[in-house]
């Protein structure tokens, strides 16, 4: 006998698809066809260098991009790097000048008219960067399942998304294949939309909403238990911005629900990696955060500056491609004795809404921007 709740769980997953490949397919055919803002980016500075290689990128590319935040992860040159529902290529294009022609970018997705857009400008910006070869590829398949599309297991670095897990009907399997796909001490680095509480079923079938990021939109205490469920460390928050639907007919359905977008880095490390305290000195060599490294919403690195890091993130930084940007020692060290005093990190929830309503009342707008305006302002 068939599995019947299989069976209706794979028709409800090909139902979201259809909706998912129709609405960004052909519905949408620039960003201006959005009926919220939920995916658009926010208005917070791009700094300089980043600003430089988007500049790069072909007008048709940026035109249909639909994403909601920045995901651009630091320490990336020569890095292997996997975008997950890569749309028309952008943050693909941008990350292959990052990572240079020793790293390589692979960008997946499920819809075939976006990646015929991405895959038609290869040839322009391998040419443009200077290339000699494609550093960059693409595969259609879909981001629940990466073994499927070829995707070997350990074959990644890091693995960035931009506004994509929300759109997809099985977000535990999206982790898992993740975490799949990762190298030991390897990231996830992402960008997604939130909700605050649990969407109620009957929204998750309003095309609209869902093609909109909205009803899709996972609670955000929910990632902190699939991420664990699925062997991840803790999620680190990096920046979180409201969201304004812009839209009273899709503000009425939605009712007291309310979003957020937000950046989380999930770090794959090994299991039997300690987690002692102890005390990190950034070494100010990462390109672009050269004297300031804003790791996430509690540490804040500043070049040469000792500091006190928890266990989570001491792990981190020992077994991840952070390794070589820091000093390490343990509590007691005289690293500290030769580098001035330690820095303490903010007592910072890793809650998306938390942090909106922090910002808030510290007279930060916090619909453009996170803790910070630009890099050059957050070690004053």
């Amino acid at each position: 006998m068939a599995d019947t709740s299989t069976s209706a769980s794979n028709e409800a997953c090909t139902s979201v698809y259809n909706v998912v490949k129709e609405y960004y397919g052909k519905t949408v055919k620039h960003s201006s066809d959005l009926q919220s803002n939920a995916c658009f980016p926010s208005t917070k500075r791009v700094p300089e260098h980043i600003r430089k290689v988007l500049d790069e990128i072909h007008p048709d590319v940026i035109a249909r991009f639909y994403g909601c935040g920045l995901v651009v992860p630091e320490c990336l040159e020569g890095c292997s790097v996997l975008d997950l529902g890569c749309g028309t290529g952008r943050d693909c294009y941008m990350l292959s000048q990052i990572v240079g022609e020793k790293g390589h970018v692979t960008g997946i997705d499920m819809t075939e008219n976006q990646l015929e857009v991405a895959q038609k400008y290869i040839d322009y910006h391998m040419q443009k960067f200077g290339y000699k070869k494609p550093n960059v590829n693409f595969v259609q398949g879909y981001i629940e399942a990466l073994a499927e599309a070829g995707l070997k297991e350990k074959s990644y670095d890091i693995i960035i998304s931009n506004c994509v897990v929300n759109l997809s009907p099985d977000k535990a399997s999206v982790l898992r294949e993740a975490y799949r796909v990762l190298k030991d001490g390897g990231e996830l680095f992402f960008s997604d939309v939130y909700s605050d509480t649990r969407i109620p079923e009957d929204l998750k079938t309003n095309k609209v909403l869902w093609g909109e990021c909205l009803s899709g939109a996972l609670f955000w205490e929910d990632l902190m238990r699939l991420a664990e469920e699925v062997g991840f460390c803790k999620p680190r928050l990096v920046t979180a911005n409201k969201i304004t639907i812009g839209n009273k007919e899709l503000e009425k359905l939605l009712g007291d629900c309310k979003f957020v977008s937000a950046t989380y880095r999930l770090f794959k490390l090994p299991k039997c990696s300690k987690k002692d305290p102890c005390l990190a000195m950034y070494n100010g060599n990462i390109t672009g955060v050269e004297e300031c490294f804003e790791f996430d919403v509690q540490y804040t690195f500043k070049a040469n500056t000792v500091m006190e890091v928890d266990g989570d993130v001491a792990s981190i930084l020992s077994n991840s491609r952070f390794l070589e940007e820091f000093t390490l020692q343990p509590h007691g060290g005289n690293v500290s004795a030769s580098k001035g005093c330690n820095a303490k990190p903010k007592t910072v929830s890793n809650n998306p809404f938390e942090l909106v309503k922090q910002l808030g009342s510290a007279g930060i707008n916090p619909s453009t921007g996170g803790c910070c305006a630009g890099q050059e302002t957050c070690c004053k």
